[in-house]
């Protein structure tokens, strides 16, 4: 049995997203609904607890109006196998 090991993103990446959200005039809640996440996710994300999958990048970039660079960042610190794009999900998200 392989054991699991939890990848952070860099350190700068919550405090980045945290600033892009306040930059747009949005709630914590309501930027999650945007991007199609729960608040609590985000909050996870925005304290460096999380990783974001390839599914949430693609969310926050257009909910929270991220520019080139900072989508270049947030990217950079995606996981394509977390979320719905998990190899252990029962069902693939197309």
């Amino acid at each position: 049995m392989t054991e699991h090991v939890r990848r952070l993103p860099p350190p700068e990446l919550g405090p980045m997203l945290k600033m892009a959200r306040v930059r747009v005039g949005l709630g914590v809640r309501e930027a999650a609904r945007r991007a199609g996440l729960s608040h609590s996710y985000l909050l996870r994300l925005e304290s460096g607890q999380r990783c974001p999958s390839v599914a949430v990048v693609e969310g926050l970039t257009g909910a929270l109006r991220l520019s080139d660079d900072e989508q270049f960042r947030l990217a950079e610190s995606a996981v394509a196998d977390a979320g719905r794009a998990h190899p252990l999900r029962r069902f693939p998200v197309p």
